[in-house]
C-alpha cells in the first residue's frame, strides 16, 4: 500500500517545514498532532529531589524544555544565573536557544554535533566544573553513561514531566503512516487506542530507544531514521515514498 497520508506526533511546523515541501511535491496529506506534553514541576518538587541551583557550577541542556524549565525554577526560586555558568548544550540549535533567557555573547558556551556522545570531549575539556542536568522524569540510557564515563560530577534534576496527550478526536486509523520521535509518543498511541492494530499502517521511528519500544510493544517498523544516507527524519520520509512504498 504506498503513503498518502501520514500523521507526524509533533507540533505544526511553521512555513519553511520540510514536511510541507515533500506534501507538495509528492502530493500526499500530512498533519500534525504532538502525542505527548510537558509539564513543569514545582520548585517545591526540585527541592524534595535536594537540588538547591546555588551549588552547580555548569549546566548541561539536551533540549530547549530544559532550558525553558531550568530559568523557570530559577526564577521561581529567585536564583540569579551568575555570568560565570558554563553550558554545555547537545546540539548547536540547543546553544542558540540560550538566547530567549541570556545575552549568549557573554557567557561561558560549547555544543556538540548532535548525539549526546559528542559532548564528551567537551566535558573532559572542563572536568572540574560541578553539572546539573536539567531533564525530564524520562531519561534516555545514553546520558547517565555518558556522564559517567567523562568523569565529571553531575546531578540529575527533574524538572519536567512527559504525559500523555489526548489524542481521541483523531482518526488514527486512517493514516497510512504514523511517525513517532520517543519512546512516549509510542505509549501514548497505545493509552489513548488501547485496540489499536498496526494492520496495513506504515510506522517510521527516529531513534534506536523508539524503535526498540515500538518492536516491544508489537509494532513492525517499517522506515528508520537517522541513517548514514538518511539523517533526518524528512529526508527518511521522501526516500521511502519514492521507492514506491
Amino acid at each position: 500500500m504506498k503513503v498518502k497520508s501520514i500523521l507526524v506526533s509533533q507540533p505544526e511546523p511553521n512555513e519553511s517545514s520540510p514536511y510541507l515541501e515533500i506534501a507538495k511535491k509528492e502530493k500526499i496529506k500530512i498533519d500534525f498532532k504532538p502525542f505527548i506534553l510537558v509539564e513543569g514541576v514545582e520548585a517545591k518538587e526540585l527541592r524534595t529531589q535536594k537540588i538547591d541551583l546555588t551549588q552547580y557550577t555548569g549546566i548541561v541542556f539536551t533540549s530547549k524544555n530544559a532550558i525553558d524549565h531550568y530559568f523557570r525554577l530559577a526564577e521561581e526560586m529567585r536564583f540569579a544565573v551568575p555570568d560565570s555558568m558554563r553550558y554545555i548544550c547537545q546540539s548547536e540549535a540547543v546553544a542558540n536557544y540560550l538566547q530567549k533567557h541570556i545575552v549568549y555573547r557573554k557567557r561561558k558556551i560549547s555544543f556538540g554535533e548532535k548525539l549526546f556522545s559528542d559532548i564528551t570531549p567537551l566535558l573532559k575539556k572542563y572536568p572540574n566544573e560541578k553539572y546539573l542536568l536539567p531533564c525530564s522524569d524520562v531519561l534516555n540510557a545514553d546520558i547517565p553513561i555518558t556522564l559517567d564515563k567523562a568523569g565529571v560530577d553531575w546531578t540529575k534534576a527533574i524538572m519536567y514531566r512527559t504525559v500523555c496527550a489526548d489524542l481521541t478526536d483523531i482518526p488514527v486509523d486512517t493514516y497510512d503512516m504514523l511517525v513517532f520521535f520517543s519512546p512516549q509518543g509510542i505509549r501514548s498511541l497505545f493509552e489513548n487506542f488501547k485496540d489499536f492494530k498496526q494492520n496495513n499502517t506504515h510506522i517510521a521511528v527516529f531513534g534506536t530507544t523508539t524503535q526498540q519500544t515500538a518492536l516491544e510493544l508489537g509494532l513492525t517498523v517499517n522506515l528508520m531514521a537517522p541513517t548514514k544516507d538518511t539523517p533526518s527524519m524528512t529526508m527518511a520520509i521522501e526516500k521511502y515514498i519514492r521507492n514506491g512504498k
